[in-house]
């Protein structure tokens, strides 16, 4: 299998969740020392990427000044990330350009690794797998991934027959794990992981 260049692969911050644990809203909006979770995603994978796309349900006017294009969950009612993914691959496939991979991330993980991209497209192609996913400890990230365009169709089957976790549909597939140190993928779920995310940057910036 050939090498996968940045310029092949596209990368998508999800942004689709409904933040129940957070009290609601938009949690890509939530500020995290001055800047907003979707900023800090922006400026985390738009180096990786050819190109960076954000998936969002609602209105997409309130995310335009981020510049990115905004694709809504093209199935179902909030079905999860994978439907977030779905939205990406086919909006890949139809525009037929030189994107052949999509690389998926949460927008509520500030300290995702610069590296991400990189490694899981030289694992997949040095694995010859078909998708590449990043683990800590042993343990699956599976929202951290890289994907194929071309399981767009295989996606949407899967969707409309009641799939919905990412590691569900993943098994079907060849899986090359990329092992990262577990606080690479630290998430903000509550208010108290705002809290411990902000004391995390103090402490970087500190040293």
């Amino acid at each position: 299998m050939d090498a996968i260049s940045s310029t092949q692969i596209a990368g998508l911050i999800l942004a689709g969740g409904r933040a129940v644990r957070m009290g609601g809203g938009d949690k890509a909006l939530i500020e995290l020392m001055g800047e907003t979770l979707l900023e800090r995603a922006i400026v985390r994978v738009r180096p990786q990427v050819g190109r960076l796309l954000l998936n969002a349900n609602g209105d997409p006017a309130r995310f335009r000044r981020f510049g990115l294009p905004v694709l809504a969950d093209p199935v179902g009612d909030h079905w999860g990330p994978l439907a977030g993914i779905l939205a990406g691959l086919e909006h890949l496939a139809a525009q037929r350009q030189e994107i052949s991979h999509l690389a998926s991330v949460p927008t509520d993980s500030p300290f995702l690794p610069a590296d991400l991209v990189t490694r899981l497209a030289a694992a997949l192609t040095h694995q010859g797998a078909d998708i590449a996913m990043a683990e800590s400890r042993g343990r699956p990230q599976p929202v951290f991934a890289l994907w194929p365009v071309r399981l767009a169709g295989d996606l949407r089957g899967a969707l409309m027959s009641g799939v919905r976790k990412v590691e569900e549909f993943a098994r079907s597939y060849r899986v090359a794990r990329v092992a990262w140190p577990e606080e690479a993928f630290f998430n903000i779920n509550s208010p108290e992981d705002l809290h411990l995310a902000g004391q995390g940057l103090s402490a970087r910036r500190s040293n």
